[in-house]
C-alpha cells in the first residue's frame, strides 16, 4: 500500500486521549475566569437588587415627602378659608352698625337716659328723711 494510506491503522484510543487531555487542561485554565463570571453575575444580581431596593425606599420616602406637604397644604388653604370666614363675618357686623348707626345711638342715648335717672331718684330717695303715717298723710305740715 501507499503511505496515505498507513494512517489509517492508527490508533483512535490515542487520539481520544489526547483530546481529553486538551479538554482537562482548558476546564482547569477557564475554571477561574467561570467561576469569576459566576461570582459577578452573582454579585450583580445582588447589586440590582440592592439596587432595586434602594429606588424603592426613595421611591416610598419621595411619595411620603408628598403626601406630608400635600396635607400641610390642605391645613393651610383650610386656615385661610376659616380666616378669610371670620374676616367677613366681621366685615359684615361692623357694615351693619355703621348703616344703623342712627338706631344705635338712638338706643344708646336712651339706655344712657333711664341709667341717669334711676340714679337720681335713688340718690333722691336715699337722702330723705322718713316720717310717720301721720306726716305722710298731711304732707309734711304736722
Amino acid at each position: 500500500m501507499s503511505q496515505a494510506n498507513s494512517g489509517t491503522n492508527r490508533d483512535s484510543a490515542n487520539d481520544r486521549s489526547t483530546s481529553a487531555k486538551a479538554r482537562q487542561v482548558t476546564a482547569k485554565v477557564t475554571a477561574p475566569a467561570s467561576q469569576a463570571a459566576d461570582k459577578a453575575a452573582e454579585k450583580s444580581g445582588d447589586v440590582a437588587a440592592a439596587a432595586r431596593d434602594a429606588g424603592e425606599r426613595t421611591a416610598e420616602a419621595g411619595s411620603a415627602v408628598v403626601r406630608g406637604t400635600a396635607e400641610r397644604v390642605q391645613a393651610g388653604r383650610e386656615a385661610v378659608v376659616a380666616a378669610s370666614g371670620q374676616a367677613v363675618t366681621l366685615a359684615r357686623t361692623a357694615w351693619t352698625a355703621i348703616a344703623q348707626r342712627k338706631l344705635l345711638a338712638a338706643g344708646v342715648g336712651a339706655g344712657l337716659s333711664v341709667l341717669g335717672a334711676t340714679s337720681y331718684l335713688a340718690g333722691h330717695r336715699a337722702g330723705r328723711r322718713t316720717h310717720g303715717p301721720i306726716t305722710r298723710l298731711t304732707g309734711g305740715r304736722i
